[in-house]
């Protein structure tokens, strides 16, 4: 075993797979690269892993040095696009696609890719928020519920979410979620009040999403009422309110069907339009 250039190699006792369990208990996107094979003189033999986050810190080490943050690239790349891979890496610059290093080996790292499921976050336990709950489930998001009943809001009545919070504050609430880039927020909560309060901690966080149900006079109360609390009207214009596409929908499921719709469409980034207009394409 060669020691990686520029130094030697620190050997990091860290428990890789307790870090795994961490990434995806917070809902990361992440990668662990493995050296499966190393041929000659190479920084580090089979089975060492590293883990890499999408904002390129890592833990863990598979050799330190060029070959690393090489691999570290290579991993971002891989959760940008969900794909996992196989990389052959040449130690010697000499080498054809060679990496400027002296070990002269080659080492063969398997980059396997993890994407977090994107989260629905629901305020609201009531039939609307009930039928998303069911529905985000199927569609392969991650559900979190939020009311202030305990009556409604349990597990026994959403046994397909991954949390349910019950809370009085509902600001705190969605304040206190752990909320991605990939986190689409609905509020449908059993009150105007509430739901400006909901409305008021998600425009807190980073979400992708955020929407509130409702008419168009309440959607312009209730923004009136947060302008005259300091919220900035900009801001406000970024909320998709009234929510959904415009499907005529009026039972629980249906509503449910056009909020996930639209949501489909901000995470896909498409127009939500009928894909017959394609046709003009032929």
């Amino acid at each position: 075993m060669c020691w990686f250039c520029g130094g030697l190699e620190v050997y990091l006792t860290v428990n890789i797979f307790e870090e795994i369990v961490k990434a995806q208990k917070a809902k990361r996107d992440f990668a662990v690269a493995t050296v499966v094979k190393a041929e000659g003189s190479a920084p580090r033999r089979d089975t060492a892993k590293m883990l890499v986050f999408s904002d390129g810190s890592s833990i863990g080490t598979v050799g330190g040095g060029v070959l690393e943050a090489r691999i570290i690239r290579d991993a971002r790349e891989a959760i940008k696009k969900g794909e996992s891979r196989l990389v052959r890496y040449g130690l010697d610059e000499q080498k054809e696609s060679g990496l400027p290093m002296m070990c002269g080996g080659d080492v063969e790292i398997f980059i396997e890719a993890y994407k977090a499921r994107p989260q629905l976050i629901i305020a609201g336990a009531g039939h609307v928020g009930k039928a998303l709950s069911t529905m985000g489930a199927v569609l392969g998001f991650g559900i979190t519920v939020i009311d202030d009943r305990k009556e409604w809001a349990n597990k026994d009545r959403f046994p397909e979410a991954e949390e349910v919070i019950v809370t009085a504050d509902m600001t705190k609430g969605l304040e206190d979620c752990n909320i991605s880039e990939d986190t689409y927020i609905v509020i449908a909560t059993r009150g105007h009040n509430h739901d400006k309060e909901a409305l008021k901690g998600a425009l807190k966080r980073n979400a992708r999403y955020v929407g509130m149900i409702g008419s168009l006079n309440k959607v312009k109360e209730v923004f009136n009422q947060l302008v005259k609390e300091g919220i900035d009207r900009g801001t406000l214009e970024k909320v998709h309110a009234p929510i959904g596409l415009d499907l005529g929908g009026q039972t629980p499921e249906e509503i449910a069907l056009s909020i996930l719709a639209e949501i489909l469409m901000v995470k896909n980034n498409t127009t939500g339009k009928p894909l017959c207009f394609r046709r003009d394409e032929i």
